[in-house]
């Protein structure tokens, strides 16, 4: 059973005409956040056997494949281990927004995460964007409050 919501329901199967999600992971605990995707699955290209290449045919079958959405509790090894030490139920599972492609989802998530700063402030278990890893990359309240000048 699924623990995310929605719009303030349970999402209990994915939409079809959605790639992915971008959501949002709150501690009730000590209101660290957490800011990530997931897609729903994946669609992959079957490869021709032999007998349906000899009987001429061209295209490759199209399968899907459900991803662990339903389940996944986000990819921050300290978020799961804050999981694991205070248990689930101490955490909302909320879903932002949801997109119809993999680009969608991915611009949405850098975007959204940027917006936040969730690299500059200790509200967030978020320690990189996208592919790019920031490896300690905490600021100085000088460099802080710098940044919140060049945003006005």
């Amino acid at each position: 059973m699924s623990h995310w919501k929605y719009k303030g329901e349970i999402l209990s199967e994915s939409p079809s005409d959605m790639a992915g999600f971008v959501y949002m992971i709150t501690c009730m605990v000590n209101k660290k956040k957490y800011i990530g995707r997931k897609y729903f699955g994946t669609r992959m290209r079957k490869p021709l056997t032999k007998k349906q290449k000899e009987s001429g045919r061209k295209r490759r079958e199209v399968i899907y494949k459900d991803s662990d959405w339903a389940t996944y509790t986000g990819s921050s090894k300290t978020l799961n281990s804050d999981i694991e030490k205070y248990g689930k139920e101490k955490f909302k599972f909320e879903i932002l927004i949801m997109a119809r492609t993999k680009g969608q989802v991915n611009y949405l998530e850098e975007n959204i995460q940027h917006k936040f700063d969730v690299l500059l402030s200790d509200e967030y278990y978020n320690d990189s964007i996208g592919s790019r890893r920031f490896v300690m990359v905490k600021f100085d309240k000088l460099i802080t409050e710098s940044i919140k000048k060049l945003k006005k």
